[in-house]
């Protein structure tokens, strides 16, 4: 499958995400939610990661990325714990648009920070994107 397939993938599931997970915090503290949610991730992709024997690298990881894998782990910690807390305060409906915010967020920190580039359609979309996130708010 190419990346266009995958990325597809990731959009269908997170949206799945928001409506699964607005319904299961019903009446559950959010901070729980999140944990328990984390531990079927966590379960599911050593599962994944064991049936394609992609564990047997693990020794190879460089001081490097296991650094910014952790940097990575910490901040999504983050942003579940966040989104969670948003779902039990607010629908569905006006958590996620906001929580796409994240993507002109990303895109500047990736030009700043990996070199990537800013093309005029690129900037065009995602103004877009971000004045109907921020439309979306009361």
């Amino acid at each position: 499958m190419t990346w266009i397939v995958y990325a597809a993938l990731s959009a269908v599931a997170a949206a799945l995400t928001a409506i699964f997970g607005k319904i299961g915090v019903e009446g559950v503290p959010s901070n729980l939610a999140t944990a328990v949610r984390t531990v079927v991730i966590v379960v599911m992709v050593w599962a994944v990661t064991f049936t394609f024997g992609e564990h047997r690298a693990l020794s190879a990881i460089s001081r490097r990325s296991l650094t910014f894998l952790i940097l990575s782990a910490l901040t999504t910690g983050a942003s579940w714990l966040a989104y969670y807390r948003a779902l039990q305060l607010a629908p569905a409906s006006r958590v996620a648009p906001i929580d796409k915010l994240s993507l002109p967020i990303t895109l500047i920190l990736a030009m700043l920070f990996l070199g990537e580039a800013m093309t005029w359609r690129l900037a065009v979309g995602v103004g877009l994107m971000t004045v109907g996130a921020i439309l979306t708010m009361d």
